[in-house]
Parts: structure tokens; sequence; C-alpha cells
């Protein structure tokens, strides 16, 4: 196989990045934007010693599978992999990748036989009135904007094409809440009417970098936060001021439900949170180390089932909430609690699952190794109430490890990176030995192989769902319940 050549080829499975896969004379060949089922002439672009890359030059047979993308940009834009797809093809494609980990990778035999659900962004979307879109789009609470220039020089924000860093203008991204289309609208035009400079990357000259935004679904409280490459926002009190008539334009736009109890209408929208974060470092990093306030709070409020929770630029927070209330009830069930299990939540990030599971536990100990979101989640717990909650900073490696009897667990929930648990975690977990466990996971290929180690120390699969956390892309989220 030569780069350049053109072959036809049948596309039967996705890759984890959303790109088809199809053979030739044996080899795999991976062709973006298309599907299972899909018959096309491709070109050879990379070849590689045992893959290569295609592009898609014509479809000969379109895959039964296969939608119009509701995304103008979704093409070009490196966000969404999945829009050209049906809802019910990516749950299938989202199913089939965790039982082929599982079975592959983890060694579960049938592992169909423990799956109790797939679930899928629920239609029933009382979240946001503004219903223009299916009801598995519009689902994420924090949107990110880098911020650049189009071709006659006016600002714009979107998003990095795939694997570069050239800005696809994106007005209304259909996966944020509507609000952000009247945001990042009120930015550009300040920004171009005040003359002031965007970052360049190359230079690392310019000012403003990025924006982003995150929306209580259930408050309405909304923060808008923009990153910028200098100590002061020029123009703050004048932008400040189009950001509120940006809402109220918003909120006078939306047709919302009713309140006859056929119902219940979403909240309206309101700046709670003006803010900037200053990043003057030449990285792709995002945020940088500090925020300034520059009206209202420093955080919003939202609430995941009955918890409430403060968010903060820098906060660690699901992106999509209703899933994420779905997944952590799934998880609280998993753990059968009575009232009286002692409960280890490692890995517990701000504290949503210890906070959650506080609830029918009798005590909660949850391990985090980034100090900032320890301090988040003890103030989470205060804010709400909760007493039988106790938050450790270190790694959940040796925190476990150095842990008193008095401490020993009933039940570990682990809710790891995509790198999975450390293998010096599974062993102290194996030695500690609870009843059940709860594995939380957002790699399907490291729990699998985590969960090969915990069964060879003991452990039995019993039941696992899986949850659609970022519709419209390859990412898939599992909660898996292991008993001793």
């Amino acid at each position: 196989m030569d780069k350049n050549e053109v072959y036809n080829i049948i596309i039967e499975d996705m890759t984890e990045d959303g790109l088809g896969i199809g053979h030739i004379d044996g080899m795999a060949v991976f062709v973006k934007d298309t599907a299972p089922g899909d018959e096309a002439e491709i070109k050879i672009v990379k070849v590689k010693k045992s893959y290569a890359y295609g592009r898609l030059e014509k479809l000969k047979k379109s895959s039964e599978c296969r939608i119009e993308p509701a995304c103008p940009v979704a093409a070009k834009c490196g966000g969404c992999t999945l829009q050209h797809i049906s809802y019910e093809a990516e749950l299938e494609l989202k199913k089939k990748r965790v039982l082929s980990c599982l079975s592959r990778i983890g060694g579960l035999e049938n592992p169909e036989q423990y799956l109790d659900e797939v679930c899928g962004m629920s239609s029933d979307r009382e979240d946001v009135p503004e219903m223009d879109a299916a009801a598995y789009l519009r689902y994420r609470n924090k949107m990110q904007f880098p911020v650049g220039r189009d071709k006659e020089g006016k600002t714009v924000t979107g998003f990095y094409a795939g694997r570069t860093h050239s800005i696809i203008p994106v007005k209304d991204c259909l996966t944020g809440h509507p609000v952000n289309r009247y945001v990042t609208s009120a930015i550009c035009e300040w920004a171009d009417k005040n003359k002031v400079s965007v970052y360049d990357e190359k230079t690392t000259k310019g000012l403003l970098r990025h924006i982003l935004t995150r929306v209580g679904f259930r408050t309405g409280e909304l923060m808008v936060c923009l990153v910028i490459n200098g100590d002061k926002l020029p123009h703050d009190t004048e932008l400040k001021q189009q950001l509120v008539s940006a809402v109220q334009e918003y909120n006078a736009a939306t047709v919302r439900g009713n309140d006859n109890g056929e119902k219940q209408s979403a909240p309206e929208i309101v700046l709670k949170s003006f803010v900037i974060n200053i990043n003057r470092k030449a990285t792709n990093k995002i945020l940088g180390e500090k925020t300034v306030t520059l009206y209202g709070a420093d955080h919003i409020i939202d609430y995941i089932g009955d918890i409430k929770f403060q968010i903060s630029a820098q906060s660690f927070y699901q992106v999509n909430p209703l899933q994420t209330y779905k997944l952590y009830s799934r998880a609280l069930e998993y753990a059968e609690l009575s009232g009286q299990e002692k409960v280890w939540d490692l890995y517990c990030g701000i504290g949503t699952i210890s906070l959650f599971l506080s609830q029918k536990a009798k005590a909660v100990y949850g391990v985090e190794i980034v100090p900032q979101a320890v301090e988040d989640a003890k103030r989470n717990a205060e804010i709400n109430g909760i007493t039988n909650v106790e938050f450790r900073v270190g790694s959940a490696e040796e925190v476990a490890a150095e842990l008193p009897d008095s401490y020993k667990a009933d039940i570990v929930v682990v809710d790891p990176p995509r790198k999975g648990c450390d293998e010096k975690l599974l062993d102290t977990i194996i030695h500690m030995a609870p009843q059940r466990m709860v594995y939380v996971s957002c790699n399907p290929a490291t729990l699998a192989r985590d969960i090969e180690i915990l069964r060879s120390g003991g452990f039995e699969v019993k039941r696992f769902s899986v949850f659609d956390q970022f519709s419209r892309g390859m990412h898939v989220e599992t909660v898996m319940l292991l008993e001793r």
C-alpha cells in the first residue's frame, strides 16, 4: 500500500477518536467522516507499518446509520466526531466498545450478561427551554472558546480544527447552553469596538485568549470568565453591561415551559459571576493560576440531585449534570448502603460522589491529590450541612495504604482519571478486602485492565451500566459493581 493510492473500502467499526475502521488486504485503515456500513472510495494519505490513514473521496453507498449533521461545521470542527451518525447507532457503538474492552483486555467471559443498561440522554429535558436541537444535544454546562480573528480582522470565537490550533468560527455550539451565543457575540462586538487585541500563539502577544462559561442548569446562574494575557481588562465596566444586556436579550427571546403542571419552567439566566483569569505563559493550558472577580461572586451554584455545589472558574465539575445525576444514582444503588457502612471514595475530586454517598452511609472518607479540590470538597460539605464526610489530601494509593484499622472500608468507590487506578492502589484495595467496590470509569480499556487485577485478587464482577456523558463523541462512562 502506497500513499495517494485509491481504494474501495467497507467501514466496519469506529475508533475511540471517531475514525471509521476498514481493512484493505488485512491492513487496518482509518478514515475520518465515515460510519459503520459505509462503502466508500478513499485515498491513502499516510502509511505505517501495520495500519494506514485514508481520506474519504466519495461515498458509494451510505450506511443506514448515517444522518445529516445538525451542526453546519461538524466536518471541520475538532469537537464532535459523531454528528453524522444516528443517536441509536452512537449508543450501540459505545456499548460495543465497553463490551469489547471487558472481553479482550479484561478477560471477562460474555460480559453482556452483567450489563444492566445503556443509559442515553433523556428526551425529558426541562433544563434548556429552547429545544431547537435533539435531546442528546445542549447538555454541556461548561464551554471553552478560543478567541481569534477572521480574514476580515473581526474578532471570532469557535473551536480548533482537528489536530490543529486553527480556529473554526462557531457562533452556536449545539452541545452547549444556547445562552453562549449571546455571550460570545457580545464579547466579540465589545472587543472590535474597543480595539482589544487577540492573543497570537506564535508571537505570544495580544490580550484575549479564551472565553470560559459555566451555567447552572438548575439555578440559571451564569459565569463568564475571560482568560487574558495580561493583568487587567480594559473597558471592563462596559463589557459587564453588554453581558447583562446579552443575558436579558436571551431571556426575552426564549420560549419557556408553562407553569400549569405539564412541564416545569427552566430558570431564567442571570449573570452571577464575571471574572478574568490571568495566563501569561506560552502554554496550551487554558487557565492560569490567578482569577480576579470583576463583578458578582467568584462562583456560581448548581445542584446534582439535592446536593448543592459552589463552582468556580477552576473547579472540576461534571459538564453533563443530568447524566451525572443518573450515573451517581446508579453508583449509590450499587453501593447498597444501609446507613452502617464506612465508605472510601478514592480520587474524590471536589467531593461530588462522596457527598452523594453520604446521604445513606455512616461515614465517607474522600482522598484527592489536588489540594484545591479538597478545599472545594470541604466547602461543599459545609454549605450542605453534611458532617459525616472527611477529606484528605494525598495520592489515593499512599493514603489508603496507611489507614489504621479503625478506618477499615466496608465499601470502596474509585473514579480514576483516564489512565485508570495505580497498581499499588489496586493491591491496597485487595488487601483492604471491602465487601463491595464501585468502579466509575471514563476509559473502558483501563477499566478492563484494572478489573483483571481485581478479579485475580478475589473480586467478582456483578453488574455494570454504560452511560453516555458526552454525546456526539466516542467518550463513554461505565459504572461497575464488584464484590469480594
